[in-house]
């Protein structure tokens, strides 16, 4: 099923969750690793380029989730979910919503704070909305990026080990729904 039902979540919502999972795992690695290259190091050019195109990517994804989201149904609670983990559930899903959407932004301002365009996949330019930016600019918009995606990694470690809580401890389905009924 590729919707959503009352009890399940559908094969669409299951894709982009996890799909947005790998990425933004791997972006969260790949930008640890990038702060530790030299400029003589080979990757010093090149996993940048694969961070922004993957960065951008995952925003796309985040917009079509988001839309998903609000054309579908959502499953019901389970009935072993006490009233404040929902309320902490979902206000979670919407920070998450929040911070990978300004770590997007941050991003973009970096990577177009000399006023270059960004290259997508070599498929397209995402063109630049700002000009040249002075350097305390342009390392404001690091900063902002580097805290934003910290926060975001400590809040996806939480969300991890509510899992697994629901799985192991309460042993409810919370787990199972978003790997398919």
């Amino acid at each position: 099923m590729l919707k959503n039902t009352r009890q399940c979540f559908g094969l669409v919502s299951i894709t982009l969750h996890w799909l947005m999972a790998v990425l933004l795992i791997s972006l969260f690695v790949m930008g640890l690793y990038m702060t530790s290259l030299d400029y003589y190091d080979p990757l010093y050019h090149r996993l940048p380029w694969w961070h922004k195109s993957l960065g951008l990517l995952t925003v796309f994804l985040l917009i079509v989730r988001f839309i998903w989201k609000l054309l579908n149904t959502a499953p019901e609670p389970l009935e072993t979910h006490k009233t404040w983990e929902i309320f902490i559930a979902h206000l979670l899903q919407q920070v998450f919503y929040v911070l990978i959407a300004l770590i997007g932004v941050a991003g973009y301002l970096i990577s177009t704070s000399k006023g270059k365009s960004i290259d997508f996949f070599n498929g397209f330019e995402v063109p630049a909305i700002i000009g040249d930016v002075e350097e305390s600019t342009a390392d404001l918009f690091g900063s902002a990026h580097e805290m934003l995606a910290y926060v975001l990694a400590a809040l996806v470690l939480l969300h991890a080990a509510a899992a697994v809580k629901h799985h192991f401890i309460d042993k409810d389905k919370t787990l199972k729904r978003m790997l398919g009924c």
